[in-house]
């Protein structure tokens, strides 16, 4: 079901965001009733809103359309949370915005999720740290790359450098054990933050797809599930056992939900 302002959305007002595609999102993982970083998921809902229609966002709001949404739900369930102007004039897109908030849940998938293969390909979000719905570009590389036989993509920037994947953050772990954080410009998720603050920092550093044979591990960060292994970008090969990422999942696992 979709609720837009907590009434069921119409079609009318679904075309707008179909044909216009402006507007922001966050995505969480409900379970036992609680979802991981629901603080940060509703900072960045207020942020992006300031940023995409420079107009404010009510977190309390969001809470009241979500829980209405989900009801006696406990989980495991993936919440969207989009925000966008049903009245937006394509035409001229300057006009004063009334966001409004739709809600959509789907069936989380069970943890962990089997080891990903990625191919590495270059792409730069527009407004990169913005969680904005112009998806296109991502998308379009996402269904290249399992044409070609992989799971999903990784993204370069123009000087080479890692930066993020499709919908998702990476991490690696070199020989000595340290996780590194590739510094691009990217799109900073909030499991990301969450591991960052709960396992330690980490190093934030540049990552070029050269030096992948040297790194010992990978893996993927997303609300949706928690910690993934990378086996494979391209031709180099990760083992999908290395305690560095176990050790993670681990950790992200322990943190307290917030009850939604």
């Amino acid at each position: 079901m979709a609720t837009l302002n907590g009434a069921p959305a119409t079609v009318e007002q679904m075309t707008c965001l179909a044909l216009t595609n402006y507007g922001h999102f966050t995505t969480m993982r409900l379970e036992d009733g609680g979802i991981r970083g629901l603080s940060l998921h509703l900072d960045r809902l207020v942020r992006d809103c300031a940023e995409v229609f420079g107009a404010p966002l009510d977190p309390e709001r969001v809470l009241h359309w979500v829980r209405q949404e989900v009801g006696a739900e406990s989980g495991p369930l993936v919440v969207r949370v989009t925000v966008f102007d049903p009245a937006l004039d394509l035409a001229h897109p300057a006009g004063k915005a009334d966001p409004h908030i739709l809600v959509t849940t789907r069936p989380a998938g069970a943890l962990p999720p089997p080891p990903l293969a990625v191919t590495a390909l270059p792409f730069h979000r527009d407004a990169a740290a913005v969680k904005h719905v112009a998806l296109f570009g991502q998308l379009r590389l996402r269904r290249a790359a399992q044409l070609d036989g992989f799971d999903d993509v990784l993204f370069t920037d123009s000087d080479g450098r890692i930066s993020e994947g499709c919908t998702w953050n990476v991490g690696f772990v070199d020989g000595a054990g340290e996780v590194i954080w590739p510094d691009a410009e990217m799109l900073p998720g909030v499991t990301m933050r969450l591991l960052r603050s709960a396992h330690g920092p980490g190093v934030a550093r540049a990552v070029r797809s050269t030096e992948l044979p040297s790194l010992r591990a990978a893996f993927a960060t997303s609300a949706a599930v928690g910690v993934r292994a990378i086996q494979r970008i391209d031709d180099v090969r990760f083992p999908d056992d290395d305690p560095v990422p176990a050790a993670l999942r681990e950790a992200y696992a322990a943190l307290p939900a917030e009850r939604l």
